[in-house]
């Protein structure tokens, strides 16, 4: 999906920023964030940057540097005052092939969200009442919906710039690692969203984690990402648009079938390999079926997650965040 040359990132000044580092200036206006969060909506040029920082094993080596980038779509789906969904949609500018990319979901003050507690498994949990106190909560979601990870935080706007940092969570691999590595297996993240006059920026502080047994835990490296959406008007997106034009009742089916699991304690295990392609792959032929014009029955959405999708384990050993 790369069609352009990404940019590079030459002396990135790397800060690495405590939990709660911007608590003390957050704001309490939930319609001025609302509206930070729909300025996000748009057409972009994304460039995606990855650079190992700080080592933290003896003999572990820094892996190569990562770039990538992509032309893409952000889509309102979801718009109240309290929540916000956007719709990512990846289009290739050279054959305008369409590819749904990831979603996320801002809840203003959300009593719980999941987590990612084990491998493969996602676990829903409280949210402790002065965390999410004019906070909003960020959840992110894999091309299927399948859940990726959650976030909360507040957004500020200091110097007038609109600024959202969550506390730390957990995350499974990016699918750019978990196909080269198995050196570790569970991100701690931190995550920075940036209004900017040329559109958005998505920070990553992620520290790469190998998890053990009752919440043991070995910190490999960290890690620095950047990604940069950049206002367009040279791609046209209108297959995206068509796509979504079509796909958008299936995929609110499909959002339904994830929020069974999710919207409640305790959570969800995949049974799927880690690349979740037992899911993706009917899913989005079914999607397929409904962009050319033909039905797919609501028993064939259930059949599919009846097969790979089982409520989590209330309570695991090898829970990631029992050591935290």
């Amino acid at each position: 999906m790369n069609t352009r040359t990404p940019q590079r990132w030459p002396g990135l000044l790397l800060v690495w920023l405590p939990v709660g580092v911007f608590a003390q200036t957050a704001t309490t206006d939930p319609d001025r964030d609302r509206a930070s969060i729909l300025a996000m909506q748009g057409e972009y040029a994304v460039d995606f940057a990855f650079d190992e920082t700080v080592l933290l094993q003896p003999g572990y080596e820094r892996a190569s540097a990562q770039r990538s980038g992509a032309d893409e779509v952000v889509i309102v789906v979801e718009d109240t005052p309290t929540r916000v969904v956007l719709q990512h949609i990846l289009v290739d500018a050279k054959s305008g092939h369409v590819t749904k990319h990831w979603r996320q979901d801002w809840v203003y003050e959300a009593a719980q969200r999941f987590e990612f507690s084990a491998d493969q498994t996602w676990t829903v949990r409280a949210i402790p009442a002065d965390d999410t106190r004019g906070a909003w909560t960020q959840c992110v979601y894999e091309v299927s919906d399948a859940p990726r990870y959650c976030g909360t935080g507040r957004w500020t706007y200091a110097g007038g710039i609109a600024t959202w940092t969550s506390g730390d969570s957990w995350r499974p691999l990016p699918r750019r690692e978990y196909t080269k590595r198995s050196d570790y297996n569970a991100v701690d993240a931190i995550n920075r969203h940036t209004i900017t006059p040329a559109g958005w920026t998505h920070e990553q502080f992620n520290t790469k984690v190998r998890r053990g047994p009752g919440g043991a835990r070995m910190e490999l490296a960290r890690e620095f990402g950047f990604n940069d959406y950049r206002k367009t008007t040279g791609t046209d997106f209108g297959p995206a648009y068509r796509y979504w034009k079509a796909t958008a009742g299936y995929w609110a089916k499909v959002r339904t079938r994830w929020d069974g699991h999710l919207g409640r304690p305790p959570g969800l295990h995949l049974k799927t390999k880690i690349d979740g392609m037992a899911m993706i792959i009917p899913l989005f032929a079914q999607a397929g079926e409904i962009e050319a014009g033909k039905t797919v029955a609501d028993a064939d959405i259930d059949r599919v997650f009846a097969e790979w999708t089982a409520p989590a384990a209330a309570a695991k050993a090898e829970d990631a965040t029992a050591g935290r």
